[in-house]
């Protein structure tokens, strides 16, 4: 039977980001289908009246000492935590939906997400989006451009009003059918799924 995973995700989450690198590493050892939804998780927490973990001091020195490094280290992903952290992924959020529309999504999503999280770049300023998006040969004045787009705008709402409708809280967000799966921690039951 083919499996689909519901990928719902953020590019400001770190935990989203490990989840990614996760997926994709299963990618490599399994036969299924990853089905990229781009949120916002801004949207997501006012609309589930959550906050992220960060927001609690001692949870967020934890996550963002011990456990995301744990995660890193076990499934050899680079991470570092960046400093301009968090920031308003709005339009980055939006870029994903112009990039699905001009067939360059998978880069988009490395380049950005490598940003973030490897490069420590201050992704929530437009003008460093550009330059690294023209580094990694992408059109980023067109990106830009679209993300202005009303179509775009809506994509990404209704992605957004979507998990909410699922029960979602946060993000990384997964699915398998009906049943979901939440935060990069929750991987290893897919796997189980994916083996069996």
């Amino acid at each position: 039977m083919s499996i689909t995973v519901d990928f719902y995700f953020d590019f400001g989450s770190p935990t989203a980001y490990l989840a990614y690198k996760r997926l994709r590493q299963l990618k490599q050892q399994y036969t299924f289908e990853i089905n990229y939804k781009p949120v916002l998780l801004g949207g997501i927490f006012k609309a589930s009246d959550n906050q992220s973990p960060v927001a609690n001091p001692a949870k967020g020195a934890y996550m963002l000492t011990h456990d995301l490094p744990r995660f890193a280290e076990r499934y050899n992903v680079p991470l570092k935590f960046n400093p301009f952290f968090p920031i308003n992924t709005l339009l980055l959020m939006r870029g994903a939906y112009a990039a699905i529309e001009e067939g360059c999504f998978e880069v988009y999503v490395d380049t950005l997400y490598s940003g973030l999280w490897q490069q420590e770049l201050n992704l929530g300023d437009a003008e460093i989006i550009k330059a690294t998006l023209v580094a990694a040969g992408l059109d980023a004045d067109k990106l830009m451009a679209l993300t202005q787009q009303q179509h775009i705008k809506d994509a990404l709402i209704v992605a957004t009003e979507e998990v909410v409708a699922r029960g979602a809280f946060g993000a990384p967000t997964m699915y398998i059918g009906d049943e979901m799966f939440f935060g990069q921690d929750r991987i290893d039951f897919i796997e189980e799924r994916l083996k069996g």
